[in-house]
């Protein structure tokens, strides 16, 4: 599981994390993380906002190499860019994740980056424009699959929901076919803390190539404090459910 990431021409769209917990989850799964200069970690703790964007994408035999832009918008008005790294290309064909400060970096690490010459052979390539755009008009990064028995994992997902107004047998008809599956952490909430409140997206790929997501809320605000499980078919209406919940106890 990841976890399962304003003002001005840098507004981005409404991000459930805090620029300090994207950072932070960027720099946890980044192998080569302590790399990065003390210097550019202290500019980064007065960060006000952050944005993210695929780059480029190369596939090829089986083998992928993605670059994700991470933007951060500082105290004094200045962007900080990390680039990420994400690729198969290693022995065992493991998912790994880098992070580095200058895009030339990358480069010179050569078709590893998905940035230089790629090898010979069917592939499929994806390469954004780099033209400067505002961070609001940035897209979130793709979901990173794994194909890991997500069809029955739908089906307990939507089994130990207890709201009445649960995804219904359509939606199940269709995450019947989920050939694999994300599950993201998202943050912010009515009283997290004192209540258990935690929302997760899972993200499905079904077997015609469309992605589905639905949203568990899990809290403790029950008139007994009992854990319960809460489902639904959009972000916003499991935001509503954790407001009329925390609203009910308060």
């Amino acid at each position: 599981m990841s976890v399962p990431y304003e003002t001005a021409a840098y507004e981005s769209a409404e991000s459930p994390e805090s620029p300090e917990e994207h950072l932070a989850r960027l720099l946890g799964r980044a192998l080569n993380s302590f790399e990065l200069p003390d210097e550019t970690l202290r500019r980064l703790d007065c960060a006000l906002a952050h944005d993210s964007a695929l780059h480029s994408a190369h596939h090829s035999a089986g083998l992928h190499r993605r670059v994700y832009r991470h933007t951060w918008l500082l105290a004094d008005g200045s962007a900080l860019t990390l680039w990420e790294l994400v690729h198969n290309t290693v022995p065992g064909g493991e998912q790994h994740h880098e992070v580095y400060l200058d895009e030339e970096e990358l480069r010179a690490l050569g078709p590893c980056s998905g940035l230089g010459p790629q090898p010979d052979g069917p592939e499929l390539e994806l390469v954004v424009p780099a033209e400067p755009v505002e961070l609001s008009c940035l897209p979130a990064p793709r979901h990173v699959y794994v194909p890991d028995g997500s069809a029955d994992h739908a089906r307990r997902l939507l089994r130990r929901a207890e709201n009445a107004d649960r995804p219904g047998t359509e939606l199940a008809a269709r995450l019947a076919s989920a050939s694999a599956h994300e599950i993201t952490q998202a943050f912010g909430g009515p009283g997290r803390s004192r209540l258990g409140f935690s929302l997760y997206e899972h993200a499905f790929l079904l077997a015609d190539g469309a992605e589905l997501s639905v949203w568990e809320v899990e809290h403790t605000a029950t008139p007994d404090g009992r854990h319960m499980c809460e489902v639904y078919a959009s972000e916003d209406a499991a935001r509503r459910a954790m407001e009329r919940r925390a609203a009910q106890v308060s």
